[in-house]
């Protein structure tokens, strides 16, 4: 007689708010861990230390383009994450890193020197898009796709990119490229050498690898600067980050709010990419996702961090372990903070030299603009039309030139204008071509697949 033997069902821990995936060792071909289960937790702990490996080179580059504290920085990346864990209830596996999007206007707003109105003005955008979050919990989120179709959302990601490029030249003075050529050309070609030369997660960390490269060849060519060498010699092991408090002025606010449309396309897309590699409808928690990343950031500036976002460098670490845990995320946010608490790691951080950066940045500040236009082809917009072509051709240009309106103390710069620019002239005209009596084409206003959304990466 054959014995009937029962399903295995997973086990869940009291303590414990995740189901164990399987034996919580192995993952069964064409399984994948979803983001309310966990591998065995030593498992979990390894692979939550990997991604926040995988967002350095990304995270780090933006505190040392803007002048932000890069320990500081990292702290409140790792408390941002957890708090986006807990408003999304577990069910959204992200890190939040420092936002690329954010690097223009804080440069302007920080021109002076002081990072205080810097500070002001992302906790401001935090607290708009942490309000859109509110609106798309009550009203669903349909109307973001018709506010923002992937021509307005491709516009605006490409010109953040193109806008930044004269910063890797000269890093906003003196610095980048300009400042260092060998060294930001060494650093270059290790990027794109290790780009190709490794397969796998080795690959996804070739920002990381090749600044490494070009901080060991500034070091040995004497282009380390000195100062920070001291700083590092003189740096504790453990203590606080270096804190800074926001001050509030309207010209900071107005350079800050209209990022919120990228945070829109960047967790929007982030949540869909999730969704179609999970098997699960996660419209609902849009909304909440929003409010997370909105509250993470006004949370930085509240204490001298960078701005956050959801990562496109932690999708690929999800796509190649198949591990959408929450549970590692929640590893990766305490590692974060532990991190954040040794001022000699932020003291290493600020050893690297300008020319590397320079190098980084002109890969990633040109990534940001060539993901701008994956957006439309992934999404297949139509640039016969001429709605379509005329949205992207102003808003690339108002954005890559810096077109400035200044109206009294307030100012309105590239990345605002473009922005505006973007939408306005989608929906006028639209409404002229309506007027008129014609038909959109099909995939005029058409939102981009689920698989091709995710905008939060190295643009973060």
């Amino acid at each position: 007689m054959t014995q009937e033997t029962t399903p295995r069902t997973p086990v869940r821990r009291r303590w414990s708010p995740w189901t164990l995936h399987g034996d919580g060792r192995t993952i069964a071909r064409g399984e994948v861990v979803r983001p309310d289960e966990r591998l065995s937790w030593p498992r979990t702990m390894g692979i939550g230390v990997q991604h926040v490996v995988a967002m350095f080179g990304a995270t780090f580059t933006v505190p040392l383009i803007t002048g932000f504290p890069p320990a500081t920085t990292l702290f409140f990346s790792g408390i941002g994450t957890l708090l986006f864990l807990l408003i999304t209830r577990g069910r959204v596996p992200s890190y939040l890193g420092s936002s690329f999007a954010f690097i223009a206007p804080v440069l302007a707003a920080k021109a002076g020197g002081d990072i205080g109105p810097a500070l002001g003005g992302i906790i401001v955008a935090g607290a708009l898009f942490a309000a859109v979050g509110a609106i798309v919990q009550w009203a669903g989120s349909r109307w973001i796709d018709t506010l923002m179709p992937p021509v307005v959302t491709g516009a605006i990601v490409a010109m953040i990119g193109l806008n930044l490029a004269p910063t890797a030249w000269d890093g906003g003075g003196d610095g980048g490229v300009k400042a260092q050529p060998l060294i930001a050309l060494v650093t270059l070609a290790a990027i794109l050498i290790t780009t190709v030369a490794f397969r796998g997660f080795l690959g996804r960390l070739s920002i990381l690898l090749g600044v490494a490269v070009g901080w060991a060849y500034a070091a040995v060519a004497g282009g380390l600067p000195a100062d920070a060498l001291d700083n590092l010699r003189n740096a504790a092991w453990i203590g606080l980050p270096d804190f800074h408090a926001p001050t509030f002025t309207w010209h900071a606010a107005v350079l800050m709010a209209p990022v919120v449309f990228v945070l829109i396309a960047e967790n929007a897309g982030h949540v869909k990419a999730v969704a179609a590699m999970t098997g699960r409808n996660l419209d609902r928690e849009m909304g909440r996702a929003f409010m997370g990343d909105g509250v993470a950031t006004m949370l930085a500036g509240a204490g001298g961090g960078s701005a956050t976002t959801t990562y496109a460098e932690n999708i690929g670490v999800m796509a190649a372990t198949r591990v959408y845990s929450t549970a590692a995320y929640l590893v990766a946010g305490l590692s974060a903070i532990l991190l954040g608490l040794s001022p000699k790691f932020g003291a290493l951080i600020g050893t690297v030299p300008v020319g590397v950066l320079g190098g980084a940045t002109t890969v990633l500040y040109g990534l940001i603009a060539v993901l701008g236009a994956r957006i439309w082809i992934d999404a297949r917009v139509d640039f016969q039309n001429p709605v379509n072509l005329m949205t992207a051709a102003v808003a690339l240009i108002v954005g890559a030139a810096d077109y400035s309106v200044s109206a009294g103390e307030i100012s309105f710069h590239g990345i605002a204008l473009g922005s505006f620019a973007a939408i306005v002239i989608y929906h006028g005209m639209r409404a002229i071509t309506r007027l008129r009596g014609e038909q959109d084409p099909p995939a005029a206003g058409a939102p981009p697949e689920p698989q091709s959304a995710t905008t939060g990466s190295t643009a973060g």
